[in-house]
């Protein structure tokens, strides 16, 4: 039937198998990075590198880009069965690199002999050696102890053997027991693999089917089935392919040619194990809904007898509203379900800040001097300076200015903005957008966040923008090799703090090994491989190390001038 139904949807072959296909390759930003982390720490030499990440959001994918790769003198031993002890394990290892021993007699002092003088002749013949372990979150104590005694096999300038752990969460959890602290001290570089969002799982399922066969003008899952499979898979892409092969099957036994959510909603009970509407968890998120109810409700008659009572007499409020719960698109009624709980709870309008109410109307439109000081306030807690764009940067935050023509260009900038707009009456105004979702803004204004449908303000816009940011101290144009100054030490010291290592790759001298990993990173998050760092590399690196204040925090700064507000 399988076989069928591919023919029936013009697909060659099943686009959503979970054997690793190396054709279906789908490499994620969180990927790219998981991939620029492992190659930046072979590069480095000697120690451990560690790849951690939940089952199904595809840590073998990234072996396989691993292994193709190393570069050509590299050899390498693979062991993908943890249940070893360590005897056993080096054995493994010897018979992986084709290293000759006597099978029937033979100790842990004898195969870490051979293993040595394997590695002491790789050397001078200037190869690498690399040992990659799957599934290590299962390895003994003591096996991991003779893992770690294995990087002391080294030459006077460096070690001799390369080896990488692979495993779920667990496993960070495991080395850092205290017992473990010398091997996890070891470890040179690390990164925690996270599923798919949900614009990376429409693109994710989107490139199966077309690697499959599938005519690039057809949309065999509209947008609002793949947000009911990011929401049941949170993901991963294990799971997005079951669920997905089951969707598929129903249809062609329907004989629809796409997907829609009651198909979603019956694959989902029959592979993912939900059960059918009427039971105490299918309840559960009703309950929780209600409760949220209750208490926004009494929220909302708080507030409107608080600010009947200090608003100031020349503003008026005439009708108020009731905090958005959940933002639908109307144009898709099927998807209007209760959310489960972890989706209540990730809605950012419900928190005590996002009480709606429409004092007059158009009361987000803010004059521009007012709106720099509160995109000020949610960026730093220093007083705000006269001028907040200036040409410098002012207690460690300076100002980005650009211009979009589409909201489009706006969603991929997690910071709070100041969009430049225009009054009915053609006079200067301004506003501060927090986020967008679907068809709907968040804006701050000094008594809270209202949310504000997209056409509303696009009638308004004026394609100009502005977001703050906190370059590194003495940042004035872009970096490249060569460089000199305290500025350098301090961009090396941002990388060393990505990677988790104590010790950065340069002092106050832009060198060579700075570079590479600069190329590494740009290279992750889709920039241009250059080795320079600029104004967007180190926006890059500040969204990652969480220095600038993103969307998130900037709700959270809101709610406390808020809270002090009413004090």
């Amino acid at each position: 039937m399988s076989r069928m139904y591919h023919q029936y949807f013009g697909l060659k072959e099943a686009p959503f198998s979970i054997a690793v296909n190396p054709r279906y390759l789908f490499m994620s930003a969180r990927h790219r990075d998981a991939l620029a982390h492992l190659l930046y720490g072979v590069g480095a030499g000697g120690g451990f590198i560690l790849l951690t990440g939940e089952v199904g959001t595809g840590k073998t994918t990234i072996n396989r880009c691993l292994l193709e790769q190393l570069p050509h003198d590299t050899d390498i031993a693979i062991i993908l069965n943890p249940a070893l002890n360590a005897m056993e394990l080096l054995a493994t290892a010897c018979d992986e690199l084709e290293i000759e021993y006597d099978p029937d007699n033979h100790t842990l002092k004898t195969l870490t002999d051979k293993l040595h003088d394997y590695l002491l002749q790789n050397h001078q013949r200037g190869r690498k050696t690399v040992l990659m372990i799957d599934e290590a979150q299962h390895l003994d104590f003591d096996v991991l102890e003779q893992i770690r005694l294995l990087t002391n096999l080294e030459t006077n300038s460096e070690k001799l053997l390369q080896i990488i752990l692979i495993g779920q969460p667990e496993l960070a959890q495991l080395l850092a027991r205290p017992e473990l602290r010398q091997l996890n001290q070891r470890i040179t570089a690390r990164y925690n693999l996270e599923p798919l969002n949900q614009t990376e799982t429409g693109a994710y399922i989107h490139h199966r089917l077309q690697v499959a066969g599938m005519a690039p003008e057809r949309e065999i899952f509209p947008a609002s089935v793949v947000r009911g499979i990011y929401k049941r898979t949170r993901g991963i892409p294990r799971l997005i392919n079951v669920l997905c092969d089951r969707i598929l099957l129903g249809a062609y036994g329907r004989n629809k040619a796409q997907a829609d959510v009651s198909m979603l909603k019956l694959a989902a009970r029959e592979v993912m194990g939900e059960e059918v509407a009427g039971d105490k968890r299918s309840r559960w998120p009703l309950y929780m809904v209600l409760l949220l109810a209750v208490g926004l409700a009494a929220g909302w008659y708080w507030n409107s007898y608080v600010q009947s009572s200090v608003l100031p007499p020349a503003v008026s409020s005439t009708t108020a509203e009731l905090p958005v719960v959940a933002i639908v698109d109307p144009r898709e009624p099927e998807t209007t379900e209760i959310p489960e709980p972890a989706e209540v709870a990730k809605t950012p309008v419900i928190a005590p800040l996002t009480t709606v109410t429409v004092e007059k109307p158009r009361s987000w439109l803010l004059a521009p001097e007012e709106a720099l000081g509160l995109l000020w306030r949610l960026s730093s807690a220093e007083p705000a300076p006269e001028e907040v764009c200036s040409a410098e940067a002012y207690e460690g935050v300076a100002c980005i200015e650009g211009d979009a023509g589409t909201w489009d260009e706006l969603a991929d900038l997690d910071y709070p903005l100041l969009l430049k707009m225009v009054t009915p009456e053609r006079f200067a105004a301004a506003v501060v957008m927090l986020g967008m979702e679907g068809h709907q803004a968040w804006l701050a204004t000094p008594d809270g966040v209202l949310v504000v449908n997209l056409a509303e303000l696009g009638s308004l816009w004026r394609e100009g923008y502005r977001f703050l940011w906190h370059p590194p101290q003495d940042f004035q144009r872009p970096l490249a090799i060569g460089d000199k100054g305290p500025v350098i030490a301090e961009v090396a010291a941002l990388f060393a703090r990505l990677d988790g290592q104590s010790q950065a790759l340069a002092n106050q001298r832009f060198n060579k090994a700075l570079q590479q990993r600069v190329r590494l990173f740009q290279r992750s998050r889709g920039l241009d491989d250059d080795g320079v760092v600029g104004v967007q590399t180190l926006l890059e690196l500040n969204a990652q190390l969480g220095i600038d204040t993103t969307t998130g925090r900037a709700r959270e700064r809101l709610a406390v001038m808020n809270a002090a507000l009413k004090e």
